[in-house]
């Protein structure tokens, strides 16, 4: 105990999933290393380069909860990583014993999740095997599944949908500047319906699993838009050549000319380094100026509603004329931000999701 209590402490990260604790131990060009665990206690003993030059190092921990003896290690030129399989599977609330973590202990960021972000990680793999199984299936027998080309043909029509959309109003922005946007609703409102519409199959697609993703998101991306688009647009003709209906109608292209190519080379398990870059970056500013542009469309019928009492909801003679549909879009503003507020966070989720998923692993 005296000869470790003479050797130094190396930098230790740390970092959880449910049945097993990662340690990265920051000591470069390590040799003659001794890992011992007896019950709840990981000795670690080593010579290398740490934060005091060349030397024999050495830490201690007491783990929370027991550990199995078996400890898998491997060093790097730049560090040396031990994996520890827990005794039992579940969440800790941190590595140690003694509630005041040792001072050369630290999380390892690299590979931090919260316990949630470890279920979801779960999930995943396990999503992720019976798609290789799936893949590997439809290759021997020598077919496509019928779901992938259900997929693939669904996101295809959708982003040829899209993209004559985004096509024409930029070219009609070029050739005619500023008097395009007044007839952006009579060029291609046609299609935008067409296309919202059938936007309504992907949340059914969230809920019988045929994708991967959460229903309520995606039933509050196609709420939102086809209430925009039907109620506002669409039932007041006083809003067809407002300037506004072409920033909603570029936003939402300008999205979904990226997201819907993203989802067709998934369907086909191909991966676009560029493409997946964009589809979980491209709304960060596109998806709240959206909402804003859409904003601005609800605020600019208001009027509209309230001269020529459409939607309003009739009254008995004592009670008053009517109510407005107008106060109904004021509370919808406050709706519309919230939803904002939800999808950026889900977005936010999966994007960080992925690209933690991305960087270098530890061995």
């Amino acid at each position: 105990l005296n000869f470790f209590e003479m050797m130094l402490t190396p930098l230790v990260y740390w970092a959880q999933r449910h049945e097993e604790v990662y340690l990265r131990v920051d000591l470069t060009d390590a040799q003659n290393i001794d890992i011992q665990i007896h019950e709840k206690v990981l000795q670690f003993r080593a010579q290398g380069f740490g934060a005091k030059g060349h030397h024999d190092y050495h830490f201690s921990l007491e783990f929370l909860l027991p550990v199995k003896p078996e400890v898998s290690c491997r060093s790097t030129q730049r560090q040396v990583n031990i994996t520890v399989q827990k005794e039992q599977r579940g969440w800790w609330e941190r590595p140690c014993v003694q509630e005041r973590k040792p001072v050369f202990l630290a999380p390892d960021f690299d590979r931090w999740l919260d316990e949630s972000d470890a279920e979801l990680e779960i999930k995943e793999k396990k999503e992720e095997k019976k798609k290789r199984m799936r893949a590997s299936r439809d290759r021997n027998g020598g077919f496509i599944s019928q779901k992938t080309v259900f997929l693939f043909v669904y996101n295809l029509v959708q982003f040829v949908g899209f993209s004559w959309m985004f096509v024409n109003m930029s070219v009609r922005l070029v050739r005619f500047g500023e008097d395009s946007l007044y007839d952006t609703f009579h060029t291609v409102s046609d299609v935008m319906f067409f296309c919202q519409i059938l936007a309504s199959v992907e949340v059914l697609n969230a809920a019988f699993g045929l994708v991967r993703t959460s229903v309520v998101p995606t039933l509050i991306q196609v709420i939102g838009r086809n209430f925009i688009l039907f109620i506002i647009f669409g039932s007041l003709e006083e809003m067809h050549n407002k300037a506004v209906v072409f920033f909603v109608f570029y936003l939402w292209s300008a999205i979904e000319v990226v997201r819907y190519p993203f989802y067709m080379i998934n369907c086909v398990g191909a991966d676009w380094k560029v493409l997946t870059w964009l589809r979980y970056t491209v709304w960060i500013p596109l998806y709240p100026l959206g909402v804003l542009a859409e904003a601005v469309a609800v605020v600019q019928s208001i009027p509209i509603f309230d001269e020529t009492n459409l939607f309003s909801i009739p009254l008995p003679k004592a009670a008053g004329s009517s109510v407005s549909f107008s106060y109904f879009l004021y509370f919808y503003l406050v709706l519309m931000f919230m939803g904002l507020f939800l999808n950026s966070h889900h977005l936010y989720r999966q994007r960080k999701k992925h690209f933690s998923n991305k960087r270098k692993p530890l061995h």
